[in-house]
């Protein structure tokens, strides 16, 4: 659970960093707009995910300012019994800065976050399927461990935390995992900190989940290597909560006994509706709207 603070550079980053002094850099640029935003992958992977018809509980750690989070979660029905509020702390706080070439520069304080250690996931009655994303490190080591202590089922998707983490420390998440969602530069750094390509790891888990940006998604799944196209988005707006989209879309279809292609399908729609809206959780829709644009997009029932 975080608050984004995002700014619009209106040009290009490369523009404005010298080749070859990037061990020096001074720069500042100058945005033409700014603006609060809730976000954090908990609170827009449950945004999302309550949209299209799930039922996610929130298990993460707010501050002494999180008051008006949790009365908004609360107020869409999302499940908020492991959600921690940690006095003396600040709810993380994400500084988001996009060009016009959806390249980002952030800078992050976590604040709260770094307690989620504290939330026994044990606890939370009734969990068909769990998704151990970017958190505090202590936290996303005990959350992983009672998932696997109770057989429950869950993705792994360390995103931007992974460099918390030893190459040991992946294998180690990796292996109590179902389920490995990696973005491709993530991918890349798995590789170089295990010495072990990506593709190795699919052997040991039920799918692994390559997302490719524009190109779309890579599953490897049953020895065999599926591509799922993108969605074509309405417009380019702000990356920012993308991948969270396609996150809910993937337990959404997991938690309902789909494919993993056919959940990556949804995880793609989903990304290319949040894309078309500033923010992570501004981006609308109804249960039966999101159904027949599924239907509509992949010619492929619900």
């Amino acid at each position: 659970m975080a608050f984004d603070t995002i700014c619009v550079f209106q040009g290009k980053f490369g523009d404005h960093i010298v080749p070859g002094a990037t061990h020096k850099i001074s720069v500042s640029f100058l945005v033409d707009n700014m603006r609060r935003e809730f976000g954090g992958c908990a609170g827009n992977i449950a945004y999302t995910l309550k949209m299209i018809g799930g039922a996610p509980v929130i298990c993460a750690a707010v501050g002494d300012d999180g008051a008006d989070y949790r009365a908004r979660m609360a107020g869409y029905g999302i499940g908020l019994d492991a959600l921690q509020t940690v006095p003396q702390t600040l709810t993380a706080n994400c500084h988001i800065t996009t060009d016009l070439e959806d390249n980002q520069i952030t800078s992050f304080h976590a604040g709260a976050m770094f307690q989620s250690q504290l939330i026994d996931v044990t606890a939370v009655a009734n969990v068909a399927l769990g998704i151990i994303a970017p958190d505090g490190r202590d936290g996303m080591f005990r959350h992983a461990r009672g998932f696997a202590s109770t057989k429950t089922p869950f993705i792994f998707d360390p995103g931007q935390a992974m460099p918390a983490f030893s190459g040991d420390e992946i294998v180690e998440l990796i292996g109590m995992a179902d389920y490995l969602s990696v973005n491709d530069y993530e991918a890349e750094m798995i590789a170089q900190k295990t010495g072990r390509p990506i593709e190795s790891f699919a052997a040991g888990l039920k799918a692994l989940i390559v997302t490719l940006g524009a190109q779309g998604s890579r599953v490897y799944a049953g020895g065999r290597v599926i591509d799922v196209p993108v969605v074509p988005a309405a417009a380019l707006v702000d990356p920012t909560g993308c991948g969270d989209a396609f996150r809910a879309g993937l337990l959404y279809g997991i938690a309902h006994e789909w494919s993993v292609e056919k959940a990556c399908k949804l995880g793609s729609l989903l990304g290319s509706i949040k894309i078309a809206e500033r923010g992570g959780q501004n981006h609308t829709f109804t249960e039966a709207t999101i159904r027949e644009r599924f239907a509509a997009t992949w010619k492929e029932a619900w």
